[in-house]
């Protein structure tokens, strides 16, 4: 299986060589979605970077969690649980890693679940939350932690 993204930038005339072109840039999907994206302003300032822009971190923390909570809702409906919500408010944190180089070095996933009828005890949410940090595969890919906070 493969999975493809189409990211597209242009100079469109700007200086290059001294640093100060514009970093937004778009990315595209099989599906048909564009999404704008940029560098973070925090690494590039404005008007270089577009803070309304996705960047690569951003999307790397919602990847984890997506695909976290993907997991989740399939295995809780497995187990016979009913959801009506999931919010999560994700984060990363870029710091040095072991090697002194920037990364991110951990992703928080704080989710937010609202079960319809009988809520499952702690522990089962967390036996879920396990079972789908086990199976995500954007977790798997990556080399910092992905943990669950509780909320």
């Amino acid at each position: 299986m493969e999975f493809s993204a189409r990211v597209t930038w242009q100079r469109a005339g700007q200086p290059f060589l001294d640093q100060r072109y514009s970093r937004v840039h778009a990315w595209s999907f099989d599906g048909g979605a564009s999404v704008p994206a940029s560098s973070s302003p925090l690494s590039v300032p404005v008007p270089m970077s577009d803070p309304a822009a996705v960047d690569p971190e951003e999307a790397v923390v919602a990847a984890a969690s997506s695909c976290h909570m993907l997991f989740f809702l399939s295995i809780a409906a497995k187990r016979g649980h009913v959801i009506d919500s999931y919010e999560d408010q994700a984060a990363g944190r870029l710091d040095k890693d072991a090697d002194g180089r920037a990364a991110l070095v951990r992703i928080a996933l704080r989710p937010r679940i609202a079960f319809a009828g009988q809520q499952p005890d702690a522990e089962e949410i967390a036996h879920i939350h396990h079972l789908a940090h086990e199976q995500c595969y954007v977790a798997n890919s990556l080399r910092c932690p992905v943990v669950v906070e509780e909320s």
